[in-house]
């Protein structure tokens, strides 16, 4: 290694190429202790000169070995992406370097090394376009011009060539995405002059390849991997084309007029040669399908009409886009009503096809994405055609009525009812065929129905208060269709459907029918009521809806089954967590809730079941807090057996984390009982080699459990919250990612038993803090360590904190942190406050951190008393809270008394001013309040009065632990801080004549070079 000068004499080591290698070389092995070494090898090389070329240089040589090159582009574009400005890392030449190897890609072989390539490009675009890349675009379009003439003019196979334009369009789409995505105005000026210099030219490129999308190609079996190739390459061709569309559609109504009318052309154009381009397309998809079902032998196109959907519906994406962004222009657009309608006539024509023709797959002749985007397509337009002109007369667009009811009647009818396939996976996997329902065909087409009912009352409701239950299984499966499309349009229908009514006299009646065919009918009761209720359009206190969800969580009879009841314990969601819930009205109702969820919950076989159980269970005990305490038991007895069945789902025991934390909450002083439940769970979701996506629910419990714990008590034992306390010790010290919640554990730890943890741990503790406040922590979390770092002070005696602060040179670091006045204000602030409470605690524990720290840092101690001081005046204004500058008032008074010459030879000038502020402050705050006690601007959040004279302290200070035994803990020390409870100049009268004592005769000496004003002020408010 050696080193190289970087700008301001810093000395940077440059990497050794040969051990860069060994190291990616190593941390591809198989070997895992070579593999740790390596990566903790390479997070030091990282920080070297010129780490960042040469991992780019590994991946780019394609004699390596691929991991070797995969484990280094990995590697470059995880880290290097972040400092590619660094010129401490990475020299200017070293930049053009990996730019022109960049681009020296574009013929890679390797697909994962390829889009890693991809990504990086686009990424340093997004840094050096225009101005340090000049020629990017340039030469990318040389490549795609050269070789789309070789394919398409002089009709070339070579693989290398498709292979060159395959890659070179795909880079231009990323970087398309990424400078489209920059919203400062020299970007989106190099976004313009992209767009206007590649429109065209990508416009005619797709004309030329989608020459060959006919069905003339289906003729020449031969070709089919070239139609194949063909199909993909006008697929990235004209995404591109979508993206340059789409920037300018959402910024054309802010250009200047000439600008405008050439781009609203542009587009127009675009967009009706689209509208007829998805026809043709969905044609030559539709003959292909059939092709294929009629002739095994043409199963060679079985690729390419998959890409060919994969196309068409990014054609539906690139309209549906256009929509969404400004449906008034898009309606207006040349053929938009042709291309909905277009659209519509295949959601017609689908159901009639023959069986198995809808799926959600690339295959079949009706995807379900393509309908389901036409349906959106046609919903929202809806919505514009239904727009009266100003006289009240329809627009052209206008839909008859007969055309919306036959559309109501087509989903209706034959869209919406469950088919046999639907039945036979229901009766086969139940729990599965539920998780799946709601995310395939009705769920999109359903959503159709609410702007049909929004313009025209397409159907009549009222029958269906008198329909009986019926025996006949097509009935059942029409009328589980119809209430699903009245619950999809709960808000259009709330003020024409009598719903308490229909409840009361069919829908308790068809829930408790014993009829072996009605799970189907139970099963979407149980969804329409949740519907109707989570979208406001019934009050969920009406004690039916909890008789009918309650029965139908609990029955077991032969006329159910697990998808109802699995149904029920959702919609017992929907209809707790609302706004208008009553804890009152469900009383009667959650013993039962309660024993039902987790009896489901024990049942239930799949992740994602048990899951759905675990957050209704958690909604009901959030709006249940006062009640379920008697509940208790039911709901923590299971939880260890119900931890260990999950395994490794961990999103199934995040949520199971999520539902303790609020089974701790509900029963607040009692959670100590929970202790031997929660704390093994906090400690399985913290443990090393757990995945991370854990580590946030179990800190949220944890910090829960700490909060609602009793005050006082024994805490000994293997499950006790004060045994698992070195685990936030160890996550302080080391996970940058979590620390702010931590941070808050530590400061709840602190008010729970100060004392008790620097008994046990107060080694550990200070190191932790050291550790944390060293690293490379968020300025945030830095202030916030300190501040819990106060209250520790405060909570527990100096000679448990005050040893063990030194040894772990955490003092210290506080110390020269402030001193060296570097650090954002807020932080230096806090360190201030941190020394207020030290020496407002024990004064002589100051004085001995102050001595001990001098040989340790090896500066007399007078620089550190002068450099402490210069902070403790200067950062004085950055205090803008009042109770601040009255701690810092007090804290300075308290080293006053102390007698130190560094601090005396100041009291005259800057610590006479510094009180006299805060005299004045509490002076004027106090007048105000005598011309006018009633005046409420005295008690506003801006006022000065506030921190130190309200009997509240200010929100924050709680941290949101209202309700908790937390809350009364910080309450109490509040209530007792000096700041409240002392009067500053009886503080500082006090502390004055400890100072005089203290120093003796020579006191007045410290006063002579007093301003006669500034000291005829203090000496008046030491009198009053």
């Amino acid at each position: 290694m050696n080193s190289r000068p970087i700008a301001a004499g810093v000395q940077v080591e440059t990497v050794s190429p040969a051990e860069l290698y060994e190291v990616i070389t190593g941390a591809c092995s198989q070997d895992q202790a070579r593999v740790q070494a390596s990566g903790k090898r390479l997070k030091e090389m990282l920080e070297m000169f010129g780490t960042y070329n040469g991992l780019h240089e590994i991946a780019s040589q394609r004699n390596y070995p691929l991991p070797i090159r995969l484990q280094a582009i990995i590697q470059f574009k995880l880290t290097a992406l972040n400092h590619w400005k660094s010129r401490k890392l990475l020299s200017d030449a070293q930049r053009i370097e990996i730019r022109n190897r960049c681009l020296g890609m574009l013929d890679e072989t390797d697909d994962s090394i390829a889009q890693f390539n991809t990504v990086i490009t686009a990424k340093i675009s997004r840094h050096d376009f225009p101005s340090n890349w000049p020629n990017l675009i340039t030469d990318l379009m040389t490549v795609i011009d050269n070789n789309l003439q070789k394919r398409y003019v002089h009709n070339s196979s070579d693989p290398r060539d498709a292979l060159m334009l395959r890659r070179s369009l795909q880079l231009v789409n990323a970087i398309l995405k990424e400078l489209a995505s920059i919203k400062m105005m020299n970007g989106v000026k190099v976004m313009a002059n992209i767009v206007e210099q590649l429109r065209q030219i990508f416009y005619g490129y797709y004309s030329t390849i989608a020459s060959n999308f006919s069905s003339s190609a289906l003729t020449n079996l031969p070709d089919a991997a070239r139609f194949q190739e063909d199909i993909f390459l006008g697929q990235l061709v004209f995404k591109p084309i979508v993206k340059m569309a789409v920037w300018l559609w959402h910024r054309i109504d802010k250009q200047q007029k000439e600008e405008y009318a050439t781009n609203q052309a542009w587009v127009a154009d675009l967009f009706q040669n689209c509208a007829l381009q998805i026809q043709n397309l969905v044609s030559l998809r539709k003959e292909m399908v059939n092709a294929i079902r009629q002739n095994s032998s043409m199963s060679t196109y079985l690729p390419a009409v998959k890409i060919l959907t994969k196309h068409i519906t990014t054609f539906g994406k690139f309209f549906r886009r256009m929509q969404v962004l400004n449906h008034q222009r898009f309606a207006l657009l040349p053929m938009c009503g042709d291309l909905v309608l277009f659209y519509w006539s295949q959601v017609v024509d689908a159901p009639t096809s023959p069986e198995g023709s809808i799926a959600d797959s690339d295959e079949v002749l009706y995807p379900l994405r393509f309908l389901v985007q036409g349906m959106a397509l046609f919903k929202e337009n809806l919505a514009q055609w239904s727009v009266l002109r100003r006289d009240g007369t329809p627009n052209k667009n206008s839909l008859s009525k007969e055309f919306v009811e036959n559309a109501v009647r087509l989903l209706v009818s034959r869209f919406m009812p469950l088919n046999p396939s639907d039945l036979e996976q229901w009766m086969a996997d139940p729990e599965e065929w539920l998780n799946e329902e709601e995310r395939v065909q009705r769920a999109g087409i359903a959503t159709v129905i609410q702007p049909i009912r929004r313009i025209r009352n397409a159907a009549s409701i009222g029958h269906i208060r008198t329909v009986q239950p019926t025996l006949d299984l097509p009935d059942i499966l029409q009328k589980e269709a119809l209430y699903c499309a009245i619950g999809r349009c709960a808000v259009r229908l709330k003020d024409r459907l009598p719903f308490a009514e229909w409840l009361e006299k069919t829908l308790a009646v068809e829930a408790l029918s014993q009829d072996p065919k009605f799970p189907i009918i139970k099963r979407r009761i149980a969804w329409l009521i949740g519907k109707w209720v989570s979208e406001q359009c019934s009050s969920p206190n009406n004690p039916r809806i909890w008789e009918i969800l309650v029965h139908l969580l609990k029955d077991r009879s032969d006329g159910t089954d697990t998808v109802v009841r699995l149904t029920a314990a959702n919609a017992v969601k929907d209809c707790v967590d609302t706004l208008e819930f009553s804890a009152e009205v469900f009383a009667p109702f959650l013993q039962d809730t309660i024993t039902e969820l987790v009896r489901l919950m024990d049942e239930a076989d799949t992740s994602e079941s048990k899951r759905r159980i675990a957050t209704t269970l958690s909604a009901v005990l959030e709006q249940t807090k006062d009640m379920v305490t008697p509940f208790m038991g039911i709901i923590a007895e299971p939880v260890p057996r119900l931890w260990t069945a999950a395994g490794e789902d961990w999103l199934l025991k995040g949520t199971m984390l999520t539902t303790v934390t609020k089974l701790v909450e509900a029963v607040k002083d009692r959670s100590s009982a929970l202790e031997s439940i929660t704390v093994p769970l906090i400690q399985e979701s913290l443990s090393p080699g757990v995945m991370i996506n854990l580590d946030e629910d179990g800190l949220i419990l944890w910090l829960a459990a700490i909060r609602n714990a009793p005050s006082g008590g024994n805490r000994n034992g293997p499950q006790s919250l004060l045994a698992i306390y070195p685990r936030a010790l160890y996550l302080l010290a080391t996970n940058l990612d979590l620390l702010g919640k931590i941070t808050g554990i530590m400061e709840s730890y602190f008010f729970l038993d100060a004392p008790a943890l620097l008994q046990n741990y107060s080694k550990d503790i200070f190191q932790a803090f050291t550790e944390g406040l060293k690293s490379q922590a968020v300025m945030v979390n830095m202030k916030d360590m300190v501040v819990a770092l106060q209250f520790m002070v405060q909570l527990a005696p100096a000679n448990l904190w005050g040893e063990p602060m030194h040894t772990s040179g955490l003092f210290a670091h506080l110390l020269l942190t402030l001193n060296d006045g570097e650090s954002s204000p807020i932080l230096l602030t806090e360190i201030i406050f941190l020394f207020s409470r030290i020496v407002m605690a024990d004064a002589q524990m100051f004085l001995q951190l102050m001595s001990a720290t001098a040989p340790a840092v090896n500066q007399p101690e007078t620089n550190l008393w002068e450099g402490l001081l210069d902070q403790w005046w200067g950062k004085f204004d950055n205090m803008s809270e009042p109770r601040h500058r009255k701690l810092t008032a007090m804290g300075i008074g308290t080293l006053v008394a102390t007698g130190r010459p560094e601090v005396l030879k100041r009291l005259s000038g800057e610590i006479f001013n510094l009180w006299l502020d805060v005299f004045g402050e509490i002076k004027e705050t106090r007048l105000l309040h005598e011309e006018d006690p009633t005046n409420l601007e005295l008690v506003s959040p801006t006022n000065l009065r506030r921190h130190w004279e309200l009997d509240e302290a200010p929100r924050d200070y709680y941290q949101d632990s209202e309700g908790t035994p937390e809350f009364d803990r910080r309450k109490t020390l509040y209530d007792r801080d000096p700041i409240r409870v002392v009067q500053l100049n009886e503080y500082v009268r006090a502390h004055l004549g400890q100072a005089e004592a203290v120093v003796g005769p020579n006191f007045q000496v410290y006063l002579k070079d007093a301003d006669p004003t500034v000291l005829e002020q203090i000496q008046a408010e030491l009198k009053n």
